[in-house]
């Protein structure tokens, strides 16, 4: 082996076989990234219901969680060191994705939600406050419209900073596509139908865009991840080597854009990809993996881009996890 890599390195360059080696070498993977904040929150009470999803607010250090049950606030507010200091329920049925945006002069928080009652259905946006501000979709009505816009059960949304909207729709219903809408809400483009193919998928779970142009979505039960071009909608490649266990639940970058934090729901990991810079989508490369408890299963993550911490809404233990990075 010895003898092999030396002439490798002899033939190609030492410096460049180093890299790559490095890269892709298995003890990579070994590397401990993240630890376990055990202080956060607080006061793990707080959570009195299933926690299905969690969003930060990098600019003014919020954390907000959407859980679902009989009698308990949809929507938690907790600061970044883990103090709870509110929450709200208005016009929120069943939480499934949340996503805060930040303007030059204002926050809001976004939330879709799959209930089948009379909120249901739809992607609303919300003051920090709870203070309803927006309703895209027929409120307990489930379609496929586009004018009007329908959905059926919108499983998560991302927002870019001009106001461009992503929604995933959706989470089992009769919808699997991906929305492109302007920022005053009219379709940009749309992509997806259900099935297996190139651009189709089977419960498109959760959206993210990269600094480069590109829309990754975590198309769940295909075990994949399929890329797209944010501009045009072309497709530009897909990833599922690394969910041969179990498909990929949530997606969502690091604050340096190097990798992309995957949530595993059924084996309850969570997985650190490398993310591909400008060009080619390549294959999947596994660099770490964060193991959680039997029984955990996280559902959709967040990460502080200003701080690094991943929050992990799990639904089986009913909480959410911060992990901060060590380094």
């Amino acid at each position: 082996m010895a003898g092999a890599m030396l002439a490798l390195l002899a033939l190609l360059g030492a410096s460049q076989v180093l890299k790559a080696y490095d890269y892709f070498s298995p003890w990579r993977e070994q590397q401990q990234m993240y630890k376990l904040d055990i202080g956060w929150p607080k006061t793990p009470e707080d959570f009195t219901g299933q926690t299905f999803c969690v969003a930060v607010d990098s600019l003014h250090g919020l954390i907000y969680v959407g859980q679902r049950g009989d009698n308990v606030p949809k929507v938690l507010v907790f600061s970044e060191e883990g103090y709870f200091l509110y929450s709200w329920n208005d016009t929120v049925e069943m939480p499934h994705g949340i996503f805060v945006w930040n303007t030059a002069t204002d926050s809001s928080v976004w939330v879709t939600d799959v209930g089948t009652g009379k909120y249901g259905h739809t992607v609303k946006q919300y003051s920090p406050l709870g203070k309803l501000m927006q309703v895209l979709g027929t409120p307990g009505n489930a379609g496929s419209s586009l004018i009007p816009l329908q959905f059926d059960q919108p499983a998560e949304i991302f927002v870019e900073e001009n106001g461009d909207v992503y929604v995933v729709d959706g989470d089992g219903g009769m919808n699997n596509r991906l929305i492109k809408l302007s920022n005053d809400y009219k379709e940009i483009w749309l992509t997806g139908t259900n099935g297996t193919g190139i651009g189709q998928f089977k419960i498109p779970h959760s959206v993210t865009v990269d600094a480069f142009g590109r829309v990754w979505v975590a198309d769940r039960d295909n075990k994949r991840i399929q890329v797209f071009d944010k501009v045009t909608g072309e497709w530009l490649g897909s990833w599922s080597s690394c969910f041969s266990e179990d498909g990929p639940y949530s997606v969502r970058f690091t604050a340096d854009y190097k990798y992309l934090i995957v949530a595993q729901l059924n084996i309850n990991r969570l997985a650190i990809l490398a993310a591909p810079p400008v060009g080619a989508i390549g294959d999947c490369v596994m660099v770490h993996t964060i193991q959680l408890a039997d029984e955990t299963k996280p559902h959709l993550v967040d990460v502080d881009m200003k701080r690094g911490a991943i929050y992990v809404a799990e639904i089986g233990a009913q909480q959410v996890q911060k992990f901060v990075p060590l380094s």
